[in-house]
């Protein structure tokens, strides 16, 4: 595994983190003092099916990182590590770690962990589309096989393949974890390390998007985006898509 920088929080003797200071410019104008949740969405890194372009989903709970997705996973878990000290000084540092039930998705969760002194937990509202018969299937194989059908899949909300879900079912799914996130409490930061289609259903959703419109969203292996939830619904998105690779620490 690759090696990992020393946590910033909870060492004893660490500096805290500077005090956080009004909203930045850019940032949606408010009028009061609400507090959102801040969720941190983090791709798994690649994947050999990330490299084949298969369509793996959540029926299946592998396959593994690959050498260079567990070097993904360390760049992400070092750009997470600067948020709230010197990289987006205004969100509070993380302070929980919550990732998907597949095998690539714990496996970079473990990997962020060690960065944040953080223990990953499991939410299944947070996995992959299930894609079905086209599970495996590279976007070529499935169009021979099902002519015509995998563009509407991405395209419209409610298209599914044989024993799959659609892109609507997967943002209904998503939006429970970001509610049940936000019922749990403001003025924190949660990372939630998960997959492609089911972080852009969490952007989708923050920005009011429809679902046809969520594939637009470029969400590359163990790239870092991030939503800010607030109770009266007024959400944000600070981050879609960073690259987390090429990142340095302090």
């Amino acid at each position: 595994m690759a090696s990992t920088a020393a946590p910033l929080e909870p060492e004893a003797g660490t500096p805290a983190p500077p005090a956080r200071g009004p909203r930045p410019s850019g940032a949606a104008v408010r009028f009061d003092d609400a507090q959102p949740v801040t969720v941190i969405l983090v791709r798994h890194g690649e994947t050999e099916m990330t490299v084949s372009r298969g369509y793996s989903g959540s029926s299946e709970p592998g396959p593994s990182l690959t050498e260079r997705g567990r070097a993904q996973a360390a760049a992400a878990g070092e750009l997470v590590r600067r948020v709230g000290h010197d990289l987006w000084g205004d969100i509070p540092y993380p302070t929980e770690l919550i990732a998907s039930p597949m095998v690539r998705t714990q496996e970079t969760a473990g990997v962020i962990g060690e960065h944040l002194g953080l223990t990953p937990r499991v939410d299944a509202a947070f996995q992959e589309a299930d894609f079905g018969a086209w599970q495996g299937l590279t976007a070529e194989q499935i169009e021979e096989r099902w002519p015509g059908q995998l563009e509407p899949w991405h395209t419209r909300a409610d298209v599914r393949p044989d024993g799959g879900e659609s892109i609507a079912d997967v943002g209904v799914r998503i939006g429970a974890g970001l509610d049940r996130l936000l019922a749990a409490g403001t003025d924190r930061t949660v990372v939630v390390v998960s997959h492609a289609v089911a972080i852009r259903a969490a952007l989708g959703r923050t920005m009011g998007a429809q679902p046809g419109s969520w594939s637009q969203l470029r969400v590359a292996p163990a790239s870092v985006s991030i939503i800010r939830l607030f109770e009266d619904k007024r959400d944000e998105v600070a981050v879609a898509g960073a690259p987390s690779e090429g990142w340095t620490g302090r």
